[in-house]
């Protein structure tokens, strides 16, 4: 492979790694929502818009309705821990700790992004912090916002570990390639 190629900017070979980081991302992004968002804070659940939660056989529906965005969480997680250990066994991949990190953030990024889009805007089945200080559209709109800023960093970081003008990404892959073969 040519150290020439690319893939979105960055060299071909750290794309299986920049993939797992990004399902992690996606996978530990919702997470942080249905842990924090909605269980600890309560500011609302999967359906609250579209139903009344004060009723004690409603509010259990949407119980088990986050329950089951868990488990889509959950799958993300164990998808991205899988391409990761993937990526860890190709000898070309970078062994980038800031590749992966950035990648993770770029991925919890794409999940508010998508998530934001699609369930507060779209389906309109719930709203950040509907009752909370200002506009549901306020606490929307800077969910996306946080979403927008989140790919554009990660993005920034993974650039920064791993792009072809990169020298420290080759180290890095050198680094790990020697680090597997005294594990392995």
């Amino acid at each position: 492979m040519s150290d020439h190629e690319t893939w979105l900017g960055l060299q071909k070979p750290a794309k299986p790694l920049v993939r797992a980081g990004i399902f992690l991302g996606i996978g530990l992004g919702g997470f942080f929502d249905g842990i924090v968002v909605h269980q600890i804070l309560q500011w609302h659940h999967m359906l609250s818009a579209v139903t009344d939660t004060t009723i004690i056989s409603v509010l259990r529906l949407n119980v088990m309705v986050d329950g089951f965005f868990h488990v889509v969480t959950y799958v993300f997680t164990i998808l991205g821990i899988i391409l990761l250990w993937r990526a860890w066994q190709q000898h070309d991949v970078p062994a980038s700790g800031r590749a992966l990190f950035g990648s993770v953030i770029l991925g919890w990024g794409v999940f508010n992004v998508v998530e934001g889009i699609i369930d507060h805007h779209l389906l309109g089945i719930h709203h950040v912090w509907p009752a909370g200080p200002g506009s549901v559209l306020l606490w929307d709109a800077a969910f996306l916002v946080w979403g927008v800023l989140f790919i554009i960093g990660g993005y920034a970081i993974v650039r920064r570990a791993v792009s072809p003008a990169s020298g420290r990404d080759r180290e890095q892959s050198a680094r790990g390639e020697q680090e597997r073969e005294e594990i392995g």
